[in-house]
């Protein structure tokens, strides 16, 4: 058996950046940002005015008059000059007029016809946006990210309409086995419902690819082989059990007689240890565990990673971070483990009450890996212990 490191490296090996493609800035939220958009103009384009009031030339004190010769609204620009003793009355984000130094607030004014006399309760600072003040025609926001609302409303702003981004992956999703039937139909009382393509179906889409849940393979070579055939042109394709040495575990001899290339069989891992990945054709493969536990905690620590790789946000583990633990644990075992865990109150963290891969249940109410490498140590209430978020 490998370590888990050593497997994610193999798996990253397999993964080789996806080609580009251009998209319209409205499809582009959560699409992987592989080209730097260069800013097409200043932001903003000219001196904003801040405030809704009037703006003036020259140094300001309370008592001044001025003559107010017109009106600035946001997209209607005053055309004209501003001279000593004149105003314009001004709109927020409507263009400062030429010779204008301030933007009085509305508040600090009082209005008599067509004349205003600033009062004694005079703010300071002029009120006004420096063009430009928010980005210069030129700059760039950088690339590889994952695009974002806010990255989205900053790309429209530099006046971009397109972006350059990862195709998305194509993931293909096979389940195996005589004993699953899909949610909704009529199980025998020796058959059980495939729910774990569903998982890595949505955890897949999440990470940016497209996802496709193909028919269920029986323990067959030939019905293996057919759902393989479908699986043609996926970037991935990820099997769900039928990854070990029982007799009916077909998914590694079949991959090999289609000409799979295997990088590792077995990790020492907990959950998961049945774990295969290599590539089949152009694709890169990924065989899970079938218990449900075991297949979602491993698309956690190496299909998401690898799909991320795939969209060019390079080559990491997930991220951990650090909680107090909320209870005492025993030593760890030869193989890392990877508990079910709740982060509560004060950032602390308790592995759930039972760690059987099999329990579905348990890791949907968890929200977090609690990480524990091989041999670890006993561990005490308090000390601190890395984990992964599970967010998805």
């Amino acid at each position: 058996m490998i370590t888990v490191e050593e497997a994610l490296a193999q798996v990253f090996a397999l993964t080789d950046p996806m080609p580009t493609e251009d998209v319209a800035l409205a499809h582009a939220a959560g699409r992987v940002l592989r080209a730097p958009v260069r800013a097409k103009r200043d932001q903003p384009p000219f001196a904003a005015s801040a405030m809704d009031g009037y703006a003036v030339a020259g140094p300001v004190a309370g008592g001044q008059s001025f003559a107010v010769i017109g009106e600035a609204a946001a997209g209607h620009a005053f055309d004209g000059r501003v001279s000593t003793g004149q105003a314009v009355r001004i709109f927020t984000g409507a263009p400062v007029p030429e010779g204008a130094t301030h933007v009085v607030i509305q508040e600090d004014v009082a209005r008599d016809g067509d004349t205003i006399i600033l009062l004694d309760s005079l703010g300071d600072g002029p009120n006004i946006r420096p063009q430009g003040q928010d980005f210069r025609a030129g700059d760039q926001l950088s690339a590889p990210r994952r695009l974002r609302g806010v990255d989205l409303g900053l790309i429209a702003s530099m006046n971009c309409a397109d972006v350059t981004v990862s195709r998305r992956p194509d993931v293909a999703i096979i389940a195996t086995g005589d004993e699953l039937v899909m949610p909704g139909e009529n199980p025998r009382a020796d058959q059980i419902i495939a729910s774990n393509a569903f998982a890595l179906k949505a955890m897949a889409e999440a990470e940016g690819a497209t996802a496709r849940i193909l028919p269920i393979a029986r323990d067959t070579e030939a019905s293996l082989r057919t759902v393989f055939d479908l699986a043609q042109g996926a970037d991935m394709i990820v099997t769900i059990g039928g990854a070990s040495v029982g007799d009916h575990d077909l998914v590694g001899p079949v991959a090999d007689a289609l000409g799979a290339e295997r990088a590792f069989y077995k990790v020492a891992l907990r959950p998961g240890k049945p774990l295969m990945a290599g590539r089949l054709g152009r694709a890169m493969l990924l065989g899970l565990p079938g218990n449900p536990v075991s297949s979602i905690v491993c698309a956690h620590l190496f299909m998401r990673p690898a799909l991320r790789a795939l969209q060019g946000l390079g080559q990491y583990p997930l991220p951990t971070a650090s909680a107090a633990l909320a209870c005492d644990l025993p030593q760890n075992g030869p193989r890392a483990h990877y508990m079910r865990a709740t982060l509560g109150p004060g950032r602390s963290i308790e592995p759930v009450p039972s760690q059987d891969s099999a329990l579905l249940s348990l890791l949907a109410q968890a929200n977090a890996l609690l990480v524990r490498p091989a041999h670890d140590g006993p561990r005490r209430e308090g000390e601190q212990m890395r984990y992964i978020a599970l967010d998805l």
